[in-house]
């Protein structure tokens, strides 16, 4: 089922509900900057859940490439984490709403989806952030480390301008604003509250969200009920079938594991 739901902001918003048979859990499916909710990776990791018995939401952020209103040069953590509130707060009027719930997003959608289990515990059964950013300094400093003359020409001119590694033949022009915006932002300070289950997983050669990031991350989360893997040859778009399948199998014992146990 697709629909359109408004936002906060009045923009509409395409969410894709995948409603299962026997109902066991609800999962929510983020993509990440720029991104949108057919990509690949993204539906490996609501099939995941689907094939465990979860009913899916996936859902097209403003200013992406996808369904939705907005521009991509206006994106933002703050309209991404905004939009998946939103989202879930839809989702909660509806018959088959369930809590906890899972979450899971890929980079900014990993952020956005560990913010908001930081922000909501109660509310979450399990959260799996896949190349999640750490926080907006981190960033920064991957962007010096890897990408110096990017990052430069971005500061100098305003605009971060690639072409879409996702949607052939488009050119995706970012405003500086979106790093100002992701300064703000850190999952660190509240790392705490991360007591429920967690799946890490990131590319072994990502240079946007690299594993030392990662890792300090994975350090910091206080339960027990974590786990953290490097896809080996992976960057940080999961595209090639072996990484899919490699992250395909990850969920599903992890879900096994954690996610159909509420205990």
């Amino acid at each position: 089922m697709k629909v359109m739901i408004k936002n906060r902001k009045d923009q509409k918003i395409s969410v894709l509900f995948e409603k299962a048979k026997n109902q066991k859990g609800l999962a929510f499916i983020m993509h990440g900057l720029g991104g949108f909710k057919e990509q690949d990776h993204v539906r490996t990791f609501g099939n995941s859940f689907k094939e465990r018995g979860f009913s899916i939401v996936y859902f097209d952020t403003t200013n992406t490439l996808g369904e939705s209103d907005g521009k991509y040069e206006d994106a933002t953590i703050t309209n991404y984490y905004e939009d998946l509130e939103d989202v879930i707060n839809w989702a909660s009027n509806q018959e088959w709403y369930q809590e906890p719930f899972c979450l899971s997003g890929h980079s900014l959608g990993g952020i956005c989806t560990a913010l908001y289990a930081e922000n909501f515990p109660e509310k979450v059964l399990a959260v799996a952030p896949i190349s999640p950013v750490v926080s907006g300094q981190l960033s920064m400093d991957a962007s010096r480390k890897f990408e110096t003359k990017d990052l430069e020409e971005w500061e100098k001119t305003g605009w971060l301008i690639k072409k879409s590694s996702s949607k052939y033949g488009v050119i995706k022009k970012l405003k500086w604003s979106h790093m100002t915006d992701r300064l703000k932002y850190d999952l660190i300070p509240k790392v705490d509250r991360l007591t429920m289950p967690v799946l890490l997983l990131v590319g072994e050669n990502d240079t946007t969200t690299p594993p030392e990031h990662i890792e300090t991350l994975y350090s910091q989360i206080p339960t027990d009920k974590k786990e953290y893997h490097i896809i080996r040859g992976a960057t940080h778009t999961f595209r090639e079938s072996q990484h899919l399948s490699k992250i395909k199998s990850l969920f599903l014992a992890w879900i096994d594991k954690y996610a159909l146990n509420k205990k």
